[in-house]
């Protein structure tokens, strides 16, 4: 115990009061409960807010014609892999089969392979003879540039797919070069076991007949259905008649809700009141707990949250691994009027050593008098809830936002009854046979992704620090 303190013992020859025993006359200064678990909440402070009265918002769009462009996943059993059959709908010619003896027929044709990094998986202008399902690791997709150099065409990682175009092909050569960039896993199945299992299965020939004759939509760069225009004509020629087709189904988001119930006692409500009052503070700490979790969910939901939300063509991989400037570079350009990044503080921190390994300058911008870091004039917000997985991988988040942007919103309903803050309240609930006060607090909430470039995601970056 340091001398400051020890217990102070009357003496003989003390000659004023103690302190010990003033303070007994003494009122003490105290603070407000503290909560160590409030984080910045980024997300929620950047996201434009969109009163949403019916608690659904339905997102309308143009007319997209979009076949097969999702990732396939595995059954792992030890070092033993296996494609889930059903995943094999993902394809673009197995779009909606759901003939099952068929796809465990085709599942089991496909073989188990491992690659190290520098393994050539596919080489430009060869025969292309198989197709490649990559259950682990990460691949370059390149190809042979006018002037003789290598133009990088994008990266591929797990449940990517490549070789699926050539199946049905005469005699195929590969476009570009598969080149692997770390160790991993892919299943592989040669072309002509594949012509044989079509051979012996009608409904298999009847899917590939009904896919091959779907009318061939004119589409726009994005996928939308083309609204025919003129332009540079003289005279007067027949002008194109056009209309803008929306999506039959367009998605609706409900709010979701995360709420607790608060109990007080009345005895602690009537009797320890002053100088703070427990009912407000309970509340208030209630409140930051309840925004924490939609702060999380807002990033981690499986049905609304941005890293579940992304489409699969806005998703792109790491080149080496660690977030590297050519990799924001590559994030930023997906899309218009990029305005926010959220990564993990650790990731920011990773992708700070990559730039300072290139002699590279990160630069700041201010966002609502914060001085945040940011790449290219985008400001690279933290974010403690985006996960960091087992193997030290995290994401990067690139968004636009806005209604009248065409971006990313949220989503939540103000004037509630009892209501606290926009969006939550705290109603009461009554007051139980002991004397508990108890109250439901509630907040109401979801994002939305307007149109699917407005959401984009920077995977698998290593924020692990490398030897």
């Amino acid at each position: 115990m340091s001398i400051d303190s020890a217990p102070e013992v009357r003496t003989d020859e003390q000659q004023s009061l103690a302190t010990a025993a003033a303070r007994n006359l003494a009122t003490t200064t105290k603070s407000a409960p503290q909560m160590q678990g409030i984080s910045s909440r980024w997300v929620q402070r950047t996201l434009p807010w969109v009163q949403t009265d019916g608690g659904v918002y339905r997102v309308n769009r143009r007319l997209t014609y979009t076949v097969g462009d999702g990732r396939i996943e595995f059954n792992q059993n030890g070092s033993d892999v296996r494609v889930i059959p059903q995943e094999l709908s993902e394809l673009s010619l197995l779009r909606g089969y759901d003939d099952m003896e068929v796809l465990n027929a085709l599942a089991s044709r496909f073989t188990q392979r491992e690659f190290e990094p520098g393994d050539v998986l596919a080489r430009e202008g060869s025969p292309a003879d198989h197709l490649y399902l990559i259950a682990h690791g990460r691949v370059h997709k390149t190809t042979e540039g006018p002037y003789g150099e290598t133009t990088r065409l994008g990266v591929l990682a797990d449940g990517d797919k490549f070789g699926e175009r050539y199946l049905l092909d005469h005699q195929p050569n590969w476009e570009f070069t598969v080149k692997a960039a770390t160790a991993g896993t892919l299943l592989e199945i040669a072309r002509d076991r594949f012509i044989a299992l079509v051979d012996d299965s009608p409904s298999l020939q009847a899917q590939i007949h009904r896919v091959q004759s779907l009318p061939q939509h004119r589409q726009n760069s994005h996928g939308e259905a083309e609204i025919a225009l003129a332009s540079g004509h003289v005279g007067e020629p027949d002008l194109p008649a056009t209309f803008a087709d929306y999506e039959l189904k367009p998605r609706e988001y409900e709010l979701s809700v995360a709420q607790t119930v608060l109990r007080v006692h009345s005895r602690v409500a009537d009797l320890y009141n002053k100088p703070m009052n427990q009912t407000e503070h309970q509340l208030r700490l209630t409140i930051q707990a309840l925004r924490e979790r939609q702060e999380h969910e807002l990033i981690n939901n499986p049905d609304f949250g941005l890293l579940h939300n992304a489409d699969f063509k806005q998703r792109i991989q790491t080149q080496e691994g660690p977030p590297t400037p050519d990799d924001l570079d590559d994030l930023i350009t997906m899309r218009r009027n990029t305005q926010f990044m959220f990564a993990h503080p650790k990731a920011i921190a990773a992708f700070g050593k990559e730039c300072n390994k290139r002699g590279l300058p990160i630069g700041t911008v201010d966002v609502n008098g914060h001085h945040l870091p940011a790449w290219r004039g985008v400001p690279l917000l933290p974010c403690g809830k985006i996960p960091i997985s087992a193997g030290q991988t995290s994401s990067i988040i690139a968004v636009r936002v806005g209604e009248d942007n065409e971006g990313v919103i949220g989503l939540n309903q103000i004037g509630l009854p009892d209501e606290v803050e926009p969006g939550l309240n705290a109603r009461f609930m009554g007051i139980s046979d002991k004397g508990i006060i108890s109250y439901l607090v509630s907040t109401y909430f979801s994002a939305a992704v307007l149109v699917p470039d407005a959401l984009g995601v920077l995977e698998n970056v290593e924020v692990r620090p490398r030897d």
